[in-house]
């Protein structure tokens, strides 16, 4: 975890001298001044589109939006999940832990999984819900609901037990092998939670220009790395510390914790509403970039282009009603719900997209801007270390992708 919070940085520190293309005078950080010949690189795909050509950004493109639809595949297999946390908690303290009356079976999580489809496919629809600014401030108020939550029922069962569970060697396996897929399959887990760097240009694109907006976002980075490690290390070692091996993979559905019942719910009751956004402001990336693209390429495209205005609801103002949104969208949100159904593995999902990822767009690009951006030169001691860096990284994001990989279809053989 501290590992990938130094490389996180790192890589972070790269893309924030990429903002500016080419570097101003004096250095890239500097604002631009009149008669400079500099750029603004507002985002993470135009800053690859100016300092490494077309192919990259095709490339860096494919990855960034299979992400993003990778992200909608989980947030609908952590709702599911989620929900029926909420209900078998609520069982167990009617019935007793254990009772026959409160398993659940695959048939419930699918209805859970088709019920969430059904909420995101009218979000979609509803103009600008991505952009709406009391969106960021529930994702956020959730998040540290929740993760408190979570730390804070850890601790607490610590403290009660008076044990500390668990060993510094982890779960034994059977083989070595079995170890060595379950160490790649954490890689990819802990690599998901770094995606920090996707995003950096946009945030330092909300920054002034005086003091520089570089030095002020390095500044910020190291702060945000310290915080979120810091609290990433908590969450899971304080869990570890009081299941030991018997630890699940998430600490507020796997019912490592069913008591205080209410609590356990209203955490996973967070979580739901921070999915319910956060897949909207995902998702709403790639419908922008594919309505724009049809509307270029399609211009005299009634299908494409045309809106209707429909009045959907008696009283309430009429709706602008695209066909071509309505069926992409549609398509979209079932896709992400049928693959949710066919995969609903919430770990080795989240392993898979983390190391998807991690090598390209986290490490590969970034060190490609960033020698190309303050001209580094082959074989100069600068050149060498971000190669050796970029290596080294590569071996990791391989070895977890891999084994995310072999997660993945061995759970589906499974069942």
């Amino acid at each position: 975890m501290v590992c990938f919070a130094a490389v996180t940085y790192v890589s972070a520190v790269l893309l924030s001298h990429c903002y500016r293309s080419p570097a101003a005078p004096g250095g890239p950080d500097l604002p631009s001044s009149e008669g400079d010949k500099t750029r603004r690189n507002y985002t993470y795909m135009g800053a690859v589109r100016a300092l490494l050509g077309r192919k990259h950004t095709y490339v860096c493109g494919s990855l960034q939006y299979l992400y993003l639809y990778g992200i909608g595949v989980a947030y609908t297999i952590t709702t599911a999940t989620c929900l029926g946390a909420i209900k078998k908690a609520n069982c167990y303290h009617d019935h007793g832990r254990g009772a026959a009356r409160c398993t659940s079976d695959d048939r419930e999580q699918h209805l859970f999984m088709l019920l969430f489809g059904v909420a995101q496919l009218v979000l979609s629809f509803i103009p600008n819900f991505h952009s709406m600014a009391w969106l960021s401030v529930v994702a956020a108020v959730m998040s540290f609901t929740y993760s408190g939550i979570g730390l804070g029922l850890g601790l607490s069962k610590t403290i009660g037990d008076g044990v500390i569970r668990g060993s510094v060697a982890g779960v034994p396996m059977h083989t070595p092998m079995q170890k060595m897929w379950r160490v790649s399959q954490a890689i990819g887990d802990i690599a998901f939670a770094y995606p920090y760097s996707i995003v950096l240009l946009e945030i330092q694109d909300t920054l002034r220009s005086s003091p520089p907006e570089g030095d002020t976002l390095r500044k910020g980075n190291v702060i945000a790395m310290l915080a979120t490690t810091f609290f990433y290390l908590c969450v899971g070692c304080f869990g570890y510390a009081a299941f030991g091996d018997a630890a699940p993979g998430n600490l507020l559905t796997g019912f490592g914790f069913y008591e205080p019942y209410w609590l356990v719910d209203f955490a996973n009751a967070c979580i739901v509403l921070h999915i319910l956004g956060g897949y909207q402001f995902f998702s709403q990336q790639i419908f922008t970039v594919w309505d724009r693209w049809l509307e270029a390429r399609f211009p005299e495209s009634a299908f494409v282009c045309r809106t209707y205005a429909v009045r959907l609801v008696p009283g309430l103002p009429r709706y602008g009603l695209n066909l071509q949104r309505v069926c992409f969208r549609t398509a979209y949100v079932a896709s992400t719900t049928a693959l949710a159904v066919v995969f609903p593995y919430f770990n080795e999902v989240l392993g898979l997209l983390g190391a998807l990822i991690f090598w390209p767009l986290i490490i590969y690009l970034p060190v490609e801007m960033y020698c190309v951006q303050r001209r580094v030169r082959a074989w100069t001691p600068t050149w060498v270390a971000l190669q050796a860096f970029n290596v080294a990284c590569f071996a990791v994001g391989t070895f977890a992708f891999v084994g995310c990989v072999q997660g993945v279809v061995q759970k589906r053989l499974a069942s």
